[in-house]
């Protein structure tokens, strides 16, 4: 288990003192961080040069050609919700402790099917 992962577990299971209110967003930020880990991962693996680039944007756009279309499409939404749960919206309700949890289960999925995804190039 990563790092993020494991902290952002301690954010999801016990009271961190001095995090009330901002647990949800870091955690988030947390699960984000570990999707990341495990695309870098897969590029690595895959395709270094891609793996290179900063952004993560191109990662995701690249990601039906090599890892297929599902764990794509799984992988773009785990990234849009946890990058759009990590921000401040004065006018919204943040991420319950349920929906963190849905997504960091979520992100175990496809963070496995990264790694076991066997590519021989672009579909």
């Amino acid at each position: 288990m990563s790092t993020y992962l494991a902290t952002a577990d301690r954010l999801l299971t016990s009271t961190v003192p001095g995090a009330r209110g901002t647990w949800p967003r870091a955690c988030a930020w947390l699960l984000r961080l570990e999707l990341e880990a495990a695309l870098d991962r897969f590029w690595a693996r895959v395709r270094p040069e891609i793996g290179a680039v900063r952004a993560q944007r191109p990662k995701l756009l690249m990601l039906p050609a090599y890892a297929g279309e599902e764990i794509a499409r799984r992988a773009g939404y785990l990234w849009w919700a946890l990058s759009r749960a990590g921000h401040h919206h004065r006018y919204e309700l943040g991420l319950t402790i349920g929906e963190l949890l849905r997504l960091r289960a979520e992100l175990v999925v496809v963070a496995e099917r990264l790694q076991d995804a066997a590519v021989a190039g672009p579909r």
